[in-house]
Parts: C-alpha cells; structure tokens; sequence
C-alpha cells in the first residue's frame, strides 16, 4: 500500500532532533509498502533533500522514503502566535497536497496536534481511505497545567480540535500509557487504539568501556540530551549542581547536550551561579550521540514537575540512555520512574528536592559497581522490551490491519 504520512518535524539521522518518523518510513518499505512523507523545515531537522523549493515545495527520495518538504521553516525559539501560524498553514498545505496524491492510508503524527488536520480533511474527500493519528503528547492539557496556554478560548478550540481528531480517524496509536488512557476518555474503543512507545535503536546506541571524552570532561558525568525548553524543567539540574559544588564534590559533572528556548538562559544562571561543574554542548546528529553516551556514566531524564507528564511522555531519551547501558536518574513519578525501580536500570527521585537529586548523583558517583549493574539492567530492558526495529513490526502490522478494515 501506499502510505502518506505527515510528520512537519521529520528528520534522518543526520539531523539532531528525533527520528522515530524516518524509522517507521523505513519500516514500512521494509515490508513492501511506498511512504510519502510531507514534513517542513524543522530547526536541528535534516530532511536530506537540497536545491531550492519550486512554488514553496521541494520533493526527492531520500533512503527510499518519498519526501516533500514544504517550505515553512519552524524553530522552538519562535513566539506562540509564529509557531501557531506555521502549524496552521503547513496543515493547509498539507491537505492540498493531499488531495493531488493517490494513497491507500494516512498517516499523521502530532506535535503538533494540528498535524491531524489533513487526516479529518480527506475524511471528507476521500473516506474510503483510512486515516490512523499518532499521538505523541496530550493536548490542551500538558499547555494547560503547564500555563503555557492560559487563554480559554484557545484551549477550548484546541480541546475541540482534540476531539474531532480522535473522532475522526480510524485508529489512534499513543505512546504512553496516560496518552491512551486520553484517546479513551474521549471515547474511543481501546480496540481501536495501540499504544506503542519510542524504542531504542540498540545497534547505534551501545555500551562501551569507560573512556574519559573530551567533551564532556573527567569525573562522574551526568548527560542530559534534548530541548533545553520550559517542559525540561532543567532549573533542576542547576539546583542540584549547586548542592553539589555546597559539598565540594567537583568530581561530578553536568553535561548539557542541545538546543532550546531556555538554553541561553540556563547557560547565564550557571555564569552568574559559578556552576563549574555544569557544560553546555550543541545538539549533536545521532551517530555521534552515542559515542558519547557510551563514554558517559548517567542519563539525566528530567522533566518540569507537571502530571500530565507523569504518564503522558515517552521520551527518546529515555530510551537511548538505556541502549548505551547507562543508569537512568529521572526526578518525577509515573511510568518510566516505575519501569526504573522495576528493572533496576537507575535511580528515581521526588521533583523539586535538590538536595535528594544530589544524593542520588553521588551515590552513583561513588558507587561504581553497582552503577555498572544498573547500566546491564538498561541495556537489558532495551534489548527486551524497546527494541525500535521490534516496535516498528509492531506499527506496521497495526497500519496494514487498519487498511484491510475498510470496506
């Protein structure tokens, strides 16, 4: 069949932002199956297409995945009402292309949740083709709690639009638990919902030996890798480096690897602060991620102390600390602290308590041994549970099922 998939972040590999959309493309042609992806210009994205756009598109095959980037570029630096803009007009742009495309099934992803718009148009158009909407973050209530968006016209037009999405398309996937759990609230049959998570990319993401790294220094070191942005809650980090360097033990390093709203900032309070022992780094393309997480100690998962995230985020992250064999130290509830304590692959602390993050920090640093089995534990778990190649079949299979349903 032919898939169209819509996913306005899309990158490959050498790009420095997630790739679990390029993953599944590959997936699908693995079983036989064409993909056209329609994505924009993503900041840290690489799409793999070159030239110039012709009427505000550029289309090319990259790694057999048919591409068309609209020419709408997107940074998480961008005001709400730019960012907002861009969402809606490669959602327009997206069901005109759409609409001159002959395909079988529509794929869409969210973030963001105007993703599903071209999904719920050809709904109209062409409703004998089905429609499957992947849900990555739960909208209008991780804004919501967060206070991001406090204006209740816009979150009720976003809860609308929540809705009909769900409503609209034939199958939903979520992937995380709480994300499911919303889809349901909205009355979707969980028949019609699969929830399947980010994986690990086992054979890119490997242990290694310990080796000291030039760039993220001597010493215990702490990784965090991503968007330095309000959702990361990474003040926390900060704090504890802080009760860190209270207690003399300059043995332990931060390291920051990425890009976001809230980097320069983050990088002025650690100036101001005399942190030390905090490192900022730019984003880096996969393949050289994971030569540095398999020359780093800990994987720092930390979020903003919000509910919603609780058991409502599946974080890339997550999983590529656990593939390069390293502990996970995450600071707040839910499902990924639980799949923790269970597995023993890390340490699981309380949000907004910089004193325990800090215990937990040098009882890894100290105890080498036992980090050691932590980091078999993850490895362990992402070889058995969050195998992305595993996950992808598992994908597949729910999008082919979705086709052979309708009449």
């Amino acid at each position: 069949m032919h898939v169209i998939y819509f996913h306005q972040h899309f990158s490959t590999p050498a790009g420095t932002t997630a790739t679990r959309s390029y993953e599944m493309a590959r997936a699908l042609l693995e079983r036989g199956h064409r993909v056209t992806m329609v994505c924009g210009s993503y900041r840290g994205a690489v799409t793999g297409l070159a030239g110039p756009f012709i009427r505000g598109e550029r289309r090319g095959t990259v790694d057999g995945i048919g591409v068309i980037e609209i020419g709408l570029p997107y940074s998480n630096y961008d005001g709400f009402l730019r960012r907002t803009v861009t969402f809606l007009r490669f959602a327009l742009r997206s069901i005109l292309v759409a609409l001159r495309t002959e395909y079988d099934l529509l794929f869409a992803t969210s973030c963001p949740l105007t993703a599903s718009i071209p999904g719920i148009a050809m709904k109209l158009f062409k409703p004998r083709r089905p429609f499957v909407f992947e849900v990555r973050d739960l909208w209008p209530e991780l804004p919501r709690e967060m206070g991001v968006i406090t204006n209740p016209v816009v979150l009720g037009l976003m809860s609308l639009l929540e809705r009909i999405s769900y409503r609209a398309a034939d199958r939903c996937v979520g992937l995380a638990p709480g994300i499911v759990r919303g889809i349901e609230r909205r009355g979707i049959p969980a028949a019609r919902i699969a929830m399947i998570p980010n994986g690990a990319d086992i054979e890119l993401f490997r242990p290694a030996g310990r080796r000291e790294n030039p760039e993220t220094g001597k010493g215990c070191r702490a990784v965090f890798t991503g968007t330095h942005g309000i959702a990361n809650g990474l003040d926390a980090v900060l704090d504890a480096a802080r009760v860190l360097l209270a207690r003399g033990r300059k043995d332990i390093g931060l390291v920051f690897i990425g890009d976001g709203k809230l980097k320069p900032r983050l990088e002025e309070r650690a100036r101001e602060e005399g942190l030390e022992n905090c490192r900022f780094l730019d984003p880096l393309p996969k393949t050289e991620l994971a030569a540095v997480l398999a020359g780093s100690d800990v994987g720092l998962m930390i979020l903003a102390d919000c509910p919603a995230f609780y058991e409502g985020t599946s974080p890339n992250k997550f999983f590529d600390y656990l593939a390069a064999g390293i502990p996970v130290l995450n600071n707040y509830p839910g499902w990924l602290a639980g799949l923790i304590r269970e597995h023993g692959c890390g340490l699981a602390v309380g949000p907004g308590d910089p004193e325990a993050f800090a215990d937990a920090l040098v009882r890894l640093a100290d105890r080498p041994g036992e980090r050691r089995r932590m980091g078999e534990n993850a490895r362990r778990l992402a070889v058995s549970r969050f195998d992305r190649k595993n996950l992808a079949a598992e994908l597949v299979s729910f999008l082919e099922t979705a086709r052979e349903e309708m009449p």
